[in-house]
């Protein structure tokens, strides 16, 4: 048994540093993971590299910082058959991911998860040549995840991605969208665009029953005017955040929501994709959802 742990010591505010000796003695007594090393990320895409190196290599890959760093494990992996477990310590501004599963934030209690809890098998999916693991998504507020100044996520938390969002709306324009699917084709105008395998996405509980294990992800493009996003498109998009996608399951002529497990997304080129809050490319896109491709350690249900 072998077992490595990785962590972004910049994420959130820096906190997770003085618990790593912690850590490493609570996972090491447990004495079920094998020795357990650490490791400190030092550049941008370091999680990526030590997680392509991991496979086949560690049992388990305990991993600590945000939804960003998780995501960086996830394409580390690839399409690997052989990946380790992931055992995931949340440290990040948000943690939608942790959220999801029910991992506590509290640092000594996501640690006594690993420990007791179970092997959960999570979906995962692929857009174009990367992978992603809770959203996928562009249009209105999408690019505020990962343009907001990372002192400012220090300083003020998940609150300085709503004061990103509110500057991005007025330089923002409606999307040309074309959704193709086995069955049909798709054409609308967008404000924004969730493609969601999570229950909570920017800390909103967006989907509470949502599963991630399925198969399938959520579509739903927000349609906008032609020629401009409008107020009330805008107020449209934030009473989804607000009070959940539950009730645009139901006919609704002014969002288009869908089950799917493959299709294509065509978009203007130019335009952003936010994957699990990263930039990740733009314009068009092939979206494949990869069934139970990840294990990953949650409380027992």
């Amino acid at each position: 048994m072998k077992s490595i742990f990785v962590y972004n010591p910049e994420s959130g505010r820096g906190k997770i540093n003085k618990y790593v000796p912690y850590i490493l003695s609570e996972l090491n007594d447990a004495k079920k993971f094998g020795e357990v090393t650490a490791v400190a990320t030092t550049y941008a895409g370091h999680a990526h590299d030590i997680a392509k190196d991991a496979v086949g290599k560690y049992d388990y890959f305990f991993v600590s910082g945000g939804d960003g760093t998780l995501n960086e494990v996830v394409n580390g992996f690839g399409d690997a058959e052989n990946k380790p477990i992931v055992g995931y310590i949340p440290s990040g501004t948000v943690n939608d991911i942790a959220r999801s599963l029910g991992i506590s934030r509290n640092i000594k209690k996501a640690v006594k998860n690993l420990v007791n809890g179970e092997v959960f098998e999570h979906d995962t999916f692929k857009v174009n040549d990367r992978y992603g693991i809770y959203v996928c998504a562009s249009g209105l507020f999408t690019k505020s995840s990962y343009d907001t100044e990372r002192y400012k996520k220090k300083k003020f938390g998940k609150i300085a991605y709503f004061f990103k969002g509110i500057k991005e709306i007025k330089k923002s324009k409606p999307l040309p969208v074309e959704l193709v699917t086995e069955n049909e084709t798709i054409k609308k105008n967008a404000g924004l665009i969730l493609i969601l395998n999570s229950r909570s996405v920017a800390g909103f509980k967006l989907n509470k029953k949502a599963s991630l294990c399925d198969g399938e992800v959520e579509v739903i493009i927000f349609h906008s005017h032609k020629k401009l996003i409008t107020l009330f498109d805008m107020l449209k998009i934030a009473n989804a955040f607000l009070f959940g996608i539950n009730p645009l399951k139901k006919s609704n002529k002014l969002v288009t929501y869908r089950l799917l497990n493959h299709f294509n997304l065509t978009v203007s080129d130019g335009t952003a994709i936010n994957l699990d809050g990263e930039k990740s490319g733009e314009g068009s896109f092939s979206f494949t959802v990869l069934n139970k491709s990840l294990k990953i350690i949650a409380p027992r249900r």
